[in-house]
């Protein structure tokens, strides 16, 4: 085993619903993430991904349990440090790809550079670099609207990955794409762990995926199972 970049300890996950019953989202979640490796969440919807995949990546709180992220617990953060976190070392890629409609692909990355204060004079170069690394090398010209499904994900992921986040974590990257889309946007996934050394977490339902990852974990009722 490699070095552990995310590990969780007896992490629980409750809600109270209008009838002031409780539902226990997850239950003693115990999991490693390998630094530079690709790990699946799996399961129906409902199993407790999303809300995993939201405490992981310190978007909200556990009611019990923590999560030690390089070495520090985050679990207890202020809100101000689990933001600096999440925008400095931290990035997301969701089902809906949250571009904005009225800047290019380009100006889109540049953007979330921007937000991450990635030095002004590299951000343009390092747009182009993250484009091209995506496939989208001569689509940086081009708005959201005027790109396919995939195309407007792969401008999402090189957004993500544009300030070189310790972690990248994917919630349903490929639910609203076609198959063949969504088996090439997991590849690119492995060819960024592969060539970047990247550390990747994605959610998913779609068994198709499961032969791609390093590593993966399957949830069922807020659980771990085999």
């Amino acid at each position: 085993m490699g070095e552990m970049i995310l590990t969780t300890k007896n992490l629980c996950r409750d809600f109270k619903i209008g009838d002031g019953s409780v539902v226990h989202a997850l239950k003693n979640i115990n999991i490693e993430i390998e630094k530079g490796k690709l790990t699946i969440l799996r399961g129906r919807s409902g199993s407790g991904k999303t809300t995993l995949i939201n405490i992981l990546g310190a978007l909200d709180k556990p009611t019990d349990g923590t999560v030690d992220f390089n070495g520090q617990e985050i679990t207890s953060l202020s809100e101000r440090k689990r933001d600096e976190l999440r925008r400095y070392q931290m990035a997301f890629v969701f089902q809906s790809v949250a571009l904005i409609s009225s800047m290019t692909a380009k100006e889109n990355v540049e953007f979330g550079l921007r937000l991450a204060k990635f030095p002004y004079e590299k951000r343009s170069q390092r747009a182009d670099e993250v484009l091209k690394k995506v496939g989208l090398d001569k689509r940086s010209h081009h708005r959201p609207g005027e790109m396919s499904g995939g195309e407007q994900q792969r401008v999402a992921i090189a957004r993500a990955i544009a300030h070189q986040p310790a972690i990248v974590f994917a919630d349903e990257p490929t639910a609203e794409l076609d198959t063949t889309t969504s088996l090439h946007i997991v590849k690119l996934f492995k060819d960024l762990v592969k060539d970047y050394g990247m550390t990747i977490i994605m959610t998913t339902h779609d068994p198709s995926m499961i032969d791609i990852a390093d590593k993966v974990y399957t949830l069922e009722d807020g659980e771990i199972v085999e």
